[in-house]
């Protein structure tokens, strides 16, 4: 819903704008979000904007959802769960040939330099401290996770 602040957007422009703003730190899929939209519009927290091309619908945010969306924002997070398939797959990589596990490491280094580039335009790009501040998370992030992998022998 906080995307929608900015104003009207479809399911594909969600995603993509979420995938730009906090794919460093939080993944959001297509599935997840066209599952929501219409429970959030059944609710009353979004409205039906204007249809678009290939049957495209938008949608907006109301008064009741922004209300809802500052209400969440002010409520305590809770625990941050970690949930990494790559570190899931680490941690059964014994399963693996040493030719396997070279391949998984190998491609993930690639993946996450170049998320590690990403996260570095994003925090460069950025002037709003917040935005800056999780940008700057996401670059500790995957230098964390490269340097993980730097760090298996092999």
């Amino acid at each position: 819903m906080g995307l929608l602040h900015e104003g009207p957007k479809t399911g594909g422009q969600l995603v993509a704008a979420a995938t730009e703003r906090f794919g460093g730190f939080f993944s959001v899929t297509r599935s997840q979000v066209y599952r929501e939209l219409p429970a959030l519009t059944d609710a009353g927290l979004l409205r039906l904007g204007k249809q678009g091309p290939r049957s495209s619908q938008q949608y907006a945010i109301t008064a009741a959802g922004k209300r809802a969306f500052k209400s969440w924002l002010n409520t305590e997070p809770g625990p941050d769960n970690v949930r990494s398939p790559l570190i899931l797959r680490l941690v059964h990589s014994g399963s693996l040939t040493p030719k396997q596990r070279a391949a998984l490491v190998d491609s993930a280094r690639v993946q996450y330099a170049a998320k590690l580039d990403e996260a570095r335009n994003a925090a460069k790009a950025t002037t709003d401290p917040y935005e800056k501040a999780a940008a700057d998370f996401a670059v500790a992030h995957n230098r964390a996770v490269i340097k993980l992998l730097d760090a298996i022998p092999e």
